[in-house]
């Protein structure tokens, strides 16, 4: 039996989607102090202290920031991480 054209055409979407850089975002919340997410961002992901305030500045005023970019095994590990430190964090689709 043959499989449909279309059961085909999805599967080559798929692959192409692995293929597609992930982001790490981590998002505002109201429960942790703004020098304390900047630790997380020097301490975790070993940024240099202006990198992580400015990161942290970001996800005061814009909401969240893009912290990591990869592969979508990385950033959910990343988002795991950043659980771990009590952070809001999410995997989403690099341009998403």
């Amino acid at each position: 039996m043959r499989v449909p054209q279309v059961l085909e055409d999805i599967a080559v979407d798929e692959h192409a989607l692995l293929d597609t850089p992930w982001t790490t975002v981590v998002w505002n919340d109201p429960v942790n102090l703004m020098n304390y997410v900047a630790y997380v961002f020097r301490s975790y992901f070993g940024f240099e202290r202006e990198k992580a305030e400015e990161l942290m500045l970001q996800v005061h005023n814009n909401g969240r920031a893009v912290v990591a970019t990869g592969g979508r095994e990385e950033m959910e590990r990343h988002v795991e991480a950043m659980h771990d430190f009590g952070l809001w964090a999410t995997v989403q689709k690099d341009g998403a």
